[in-house]
């Protein structure tokens, strides 16, 4: 008998089921509809040897120590301080824009200048959303906020969202931000890389545990039966254990408030016999072409020795739910909130369901901040909180 069952094996998912499973000595079953592990974590050698990101890249980046010493329990790390640049007409500029991108774009005597009047304005170090650099009076820093809405803001949001960065969500908005240094790099947490070996690895590693069973190709919304006395069943039978849930919750409930908006992706892979295809692991393209990036991944990686290259063009459009498609990013803003709470509300009677993860909440997550929720929630399991 079961004490927890865990509906997805991402991080979120994963990371729940080992606390559970090592520090609660509780028999946890995982059931995952995919048939891997790791959910849009998943990595794996393509056809080539090279070792890509089957849902997009990802990289590892936290300020928080017991996030990072947990997972390092588990893998070794490739260090890999993320650094991005955007392809803007004939040039390559680092982004978030910075004062390096500032001297590339201005010249010195100007930029000098513009440099000052964004350190008094904001201080050194800071990082200003780029929606509100718009709003400062100077006609200087107006200038600045001008060329990086036009030339790294605007389009690439618009291709990433579907929508006028005006009606975007300031949690969406504000992270694209103005950096105030020198700092080339995408994130500024202590910690940032990825695992040595993949995703895949150290996830399959999480889940080797003697209480833990996983059954990928398992559909956890045909397993699990929603009752409406508020009673969660089991492949027909009542189950009284924890039930956590890292699934799409309107899709939980057949959609009966309509379906909740999201951005998918279609990412389109391809190899290439040289060595090196554009010199960096992630360029945007920020005011051309109808993908907004492509990702190298044998810089994100380290397989310098790998022969040839693979990478990947992401092309963004609108979830509809069909077959095959995934939803990846929720469109938050005060409609679909409202449209989502009302879901949420549903199943607040079924007091041993647990919603955890970005489709589950109907949020965005970095890796870091999943790991440390799906953390919270097992302590809090352990202990006989619900």
């Amino acid at each position: 008998m079961k004490d927890v069952i865990i509906i997805g094996s991402g991080i979120a998912g994963t990371v729940a089921a080992r606390k559970l499973a090592e520090e609660g000595h509780k028999k946890v079953l995982v059931l995952e509809r995919r048939a891997h592990i790791g959910g849009n974590c998943y990595d794996k050698k393509d056809e080539h040897g090279i070792l890509i990101h089957v849902y997009g890249p990802h990289i590892f980046h936290t300020n928080d120590e017991g996030v990072y010493q947990y997972f390092s329990r588990f893998t070794d790390w490739y260090a890999f301080p993320h650094q991005v640049v955007a392809q803007v007409n004939d040039k390559q500029i680092p982004i978030p824009f910075n004062l390096n991108t500032l001297h590339m774009v201005y010249p010195k005597p100007k930029a000098d200048e513009m440099e000052r009047k964004l350190i008094d304005a904001y201080g050194e170090g800071s990082r200003v959303p780029i929606m509100k650099l718009r709003e400062n009076p100077d006609s200087q820093i107006q200038e600045i906020a001008e060329y990086v809405y036009q030339n790294v803001f605007l389009r690439y949001t618009m291709k990433q969202w579907g929508q006028t960065p005006e009606q975007i969500s300031p949690e969406v908005t504000g992270r694209v931000p103005v950096l105030i240094s020198y700092d080339n790099r995408y994130f500024q947490d202590v910690h940032q890389g990825v695992p040595k070996n993949g995703f895949t690895e150290m996830l399959e590693k999480m889940l080797d545990h003697e209480n833990i069973e996983v059954r990928v190709g398992v559909d956890g919304k045909d397993a699990l039966t929603f009752t409406e006395d508020g009673k969660i069943l089991f492949e027909g039978e009542e189950f009284t254990g924890d039930v956590i849930f890292t699934g799409a919750l309107d899709e939980l409930l057949n959609w009966k408030y309509g379906q909740l908006p999201y951005r998918s992706l279609d990412f389109r892979f391809e190899y290439h016999p040289v060595n090196d295809y554009q010199g960096h692991a992630v360029v945007n393209y920020t005011v051309s072409e109808d993908f907004t990036r492509i990702t190298e991944f044998k810089h994100l990686t380290g397989q310098n020795d790998a022969i040839g290259t693979t990478i990947v063009k992401e092309y963004p459009f609108a979830y509809e739910g069909k077959e095959g498609q995934i939803p990846y990013y929720a469109i938050m803003n005060e409609t679909n909130n409202a449209l989502y709470e009302k879901y949420a509300a549903d199943v607040r009677k079924y007091t041993n369901l647990h919603l955890l993860g970005r489709l589950a909440e109907y949020k965005y997550y970095n890796v870091d901040v999943m790991a440390r929720k799906a953390m919270d929630l097992a302590e809090k399991l352990v202990g006989g909180e619900r």
